[in-house]
């Protein structure tokens, strides 16, 4: 089995660069069939230099940024092999990466999605494997209020799964798309990436249909990757909140919808999450211009993990 890599950039060179440096020093980078980086229509393209360092690279430059999941999907076209890895330009391979994840695939040929481990940058782990979301999955999210100040609650536990120790395999509901290597025969079944969702929420979605297709989706630890969360949604976050509340109530649509009560219900709680997260992110803005010492990171919007895309 070969495997490609796609890796989606918006403004954030960098970062891309950092990427490939690490799977290049892991060994990956010569194991990987094809490399393909998206360009999702940053403010410049890849220089030269970084181009040239990595003389093997297909580039894809997109004419305008439709969020991750097209983007995403642009590279997997672009891209060849029996699976594709999905990472994001913040994230650095520890180890090899590729080939424990492409061998999970070899001997479990049900399994459509393999994912590795994902730690933080200083190694503490992100909760990057969950359980589906539910009803009230935004009242015990890893930022809700109540799982900050009860985090051992039962509910917030079942969902953010604290009750996996996360150092063994096992099947789990979904992954972060930070790093997921995906089998292009489930992706030929079941469909590419949800292009509806601008940015988040794509990656609970594309379990959700692998699982109700009859694929597996398998968490591997023995594959380690670090991710430093929002490199490329920095330099737009309020389009990335509310393209986030977007995603939730397009999922609760497909998978979720009750009745007109519980719709409405539903559509209030995530139109007032946006609110109060637009709302906050003003307040650290004006809080950073005044007092530039003291301001929070701009935004941490959720690439499936601690806080990558996951809610």
């Amino acid at each position: 089995m070969k495997a490609s890599l796609v890796v989606v950039a918006y403004n954030c060179w960098d970062e891309v660069d950092g990427c490939l440096r690490s799977l290049e020093e892991s060994g990956d980078l010569a194991a990987i069939e094809r490399v393909v980086v998206v360009d999702n229509a940053s403010a410049a393209p890849a220089a030269d230099a970084l181009r040239a360092r990595f003389p093997g690279v297909v580039w894809v430059r997109r004419a305008r940024n439709d969020g991750f999941a097209a983007g995403a999907n642009a590279g997997i076209r672009a891209a060849g092999g029996d699976a594709v890895l999905l990472l994001n330009p913040d994230a650095r391979a520890v180890g090899a990466v590729v080939a424990p994840l492409v061998r999970l695939l070899e001997r479990e040929p049900d399994v459509g999605i393999a994912a590795p481990r994902i730690e933080d940058p200083d190694g503490t782990l992100q909760y990057s494997c969950r359980r589906f979301p539910g009803h009230w999955t935004v009242a015990f999210n890893r930022y809700s209020l109540f799982t900050r100040l009860v985090p051992a609650n039962r509910l917030s536990s079942h969902y953010l799964m604290f009750d996996f120790d996360h150092r063994s395999e096992r099947d789990v509901d979904w992954v972060s798309g930070a790093a997921m290597l995906v089998r292009r025969g489930m992706l030929e079944t079941i469909g590419l990436l949800d292009e509806g969702y601008f940015f988040s929420i794509e990656d609970v979605d594309l379990c959700r249909r692998a699982w109700s297709a009859g694929w597996r989706v398998r968490y591997a630890p023995q594959a380690v990757v670090r991710h430093r969360i929002g490199a490329s949604s920095r330099s737009l976050p309020r389009r990335v909140i509310i393209a986030r509340h977007r995603g939730m109530w397009r999922y609760y649509l497909r998978w979720q919808r009750g009745g007109r009560l519980l719709d409405v219900a539903t559509a209030a709680g995530i139109a007032a999450r946006c609110g109060w997260h637009l709302a906050a992110h003003e307040a650290r803005r004006l809080v950073g211009r005044r007092a530039p010492g003291l301001a929070r990171p701009v935004c941490r919007p959720g690439r499936r993990g601690r806080g990558r895309r996951a809610g």
